[in-house]
């Protein structure tokens, strides 16, 4: 049996990874066995977009947290300490669980002037890199806003980066640095997702801009974007495809 895919998703701020990736980790649950739903924004919610409740948000245990617990069990010091034992039944002891759905997430929003996030990112990446995949598990890592993740390796490791982008100027030029950082983190495939697109002007213009690396174009929804409704037929039909792209990837 071949291995799952580990997917991660990036892009300028408000163009919408949240609600592709929230979308995404729903479609992989209803096919797959296991799905890792990583929230590695900390200016987003992964769990709230997936309709869990501010309680059931509560109770993700943030992983420089989970790094403490799993340490309890294996012992070892350091920041890369021994991830020998199987990381999937670390994962399914120590995450919140819904369904068939494992969540992690980064930690909360840190106030201005205190620590970075180096820590848990440090250990989210040897994470996402220690866990082996059967073919129908999947890992989807909802990615902070802009570039500067990517110079923190978290991303490396995943076998996919979509790139989310607008088809306005300033949020192509973040997909664009995006795509170009993700070449320094040897990514084994980067693709671009078309996001709250209106005329085919602007699905033109994102293509244009990417050529052949455009996988999906999500078109624009008022209710969705606004965060006040569900995917629309379009948006549904939009991450199938995104879906089938990456699974004839994987075959060939």
């Amino acid at each position: 049996m071949g291995q799952g895919i580990k997917l991660a998703i990036s892009g300028k701020g408000g163009v919408g990874k949240t609600t592709l990736a929230a979308a995404l980790i729903r479609s992989y649950a209803a096919t797959h066995r296991r799905v890792y739903a990583v929230d590695a924004d900390p200016d987003a919610s992964l769990a709230l977009a997936l309709g869990l409740s501010e309680e059931e948000t509560s109770r993700i245990v943030p992983v420089v947290e989970l790094k403490e617990k799993i340490r309890e069990v294996m012992g070892g010091e350091g920041s890369f300490f021994s991830l020998n034992p199987p990381v999937a039944t670390m994962l399914e002891e120590f995450c919140f669980r819904a369904g068939n759905i494992f969540f992690l997430r980064l930690g909360e929003l840190k106030k201005g002037g205190t620590s970075c996030y180096c820590r848990e990112n440090a250990f989210l990446h040897a994470i996402i890199t220690a866990l082996l995949l059967e073919q129908d598990e999947v890992v989807v890592m909802d990615m902070p806003a802009g570039v500067e993740h990517l110079s923190r390796g978290t991303a490396r490791g995943v076998d996919v980066l979509l790139i989310v982008t607008e088809p306005n100027r300033r949020s192509l030029h973040t997909a664009f640095l995006v795509d170009r950082l993700a070449a320094d983190l040897a990514i084994k495939r980067v693709a671009v997702v078309g996001s709250k697109v209106r005329t085919l002007e602007e699905a033109e213009a994102i293509n244009r801009a990417f050529p052949g690396k455009v996988i999906a174009l999500l078109p624009f929804d008022e209710a969705l974007w606004s965060g006040d409704g569900v995917p629309g037929p379009a948006f549904q039909e939009a991450v199938e495809k995104i879906k089938e792209a990456l699974a004839e990837e994987r075959v060939g």
